[in-house]
């Protein structure tokens, strides 16, 4: 039940607020919110994390990353079957990242790349724009290490 609330959760805060930039902002348009530190903007990647691949000028770029959106979903949704009797935590987890791919998922089906903006910057360091369900899969991602770190540890002491 957690895991399919916190998916649910993830893909509405994702899409909800990518509606609001979409209705808010026109295209490549910027809003300084934190003077030096955090802009809201409104770009588009066709890549992947950090723009990875967005360059590529390949016909199989979009299939490849709708493929791989949805294979991670099925296959994280199943791993979670396995593990979930192990920890609350990994639902949590597992839920974020899974609700963060079907979020860009969704993205890549609308409109054929992802919609990012929120914009951090500082010192002339410019991190690349992302959006919320970029946010959880990588908050998912550090908590499913953690967990599992924990986890771990429990069971290497159970055994000595």
């Amino acid at each position: 039940m957690i895991y399919s609330l916190v998916v649910l959760l993830a893909v509405v805060l994702d899409q909800v607020t990518k509606l609001w930039i979409l209705r808010s902002f026109e295209l490549y348009e910027s809003r300084e919110i934190i003077p030096g530190l955090f802009n809201l903007v409104y770009v588009t990647n066709p890549g992947a994390a950090f723009s990875f691949l967005a360059d590529v000028d390949s016909p199989w770029r979009h299939s490849f990353f709708l493929g791989i959106g949805l294979l991670a979903s099925i296959g994280l949704t199943l791993y979670y079957y396995k593990l979930r009797a192990a920890h609350r935590a990994y639902a949590v987890a597992l839920g974020l990242i899974v609700g963060g791919a079907l979020g860009n998922l969704i993205d890549r089906l609308r409109f054929g790349s992802v919609v990012d903006f929120l914009d951090f910057h500082l010192a002339g360091h410019h991190w690349p724009a992302f959006n919320v369900a970029d946010s959880a899969i990588c908050v998912g991602a550090v908590l499913f290490l953690i967990t599992s770190f924990i986890e771990e540890k429990k069971t290497t002491r159970t055994n000595t």
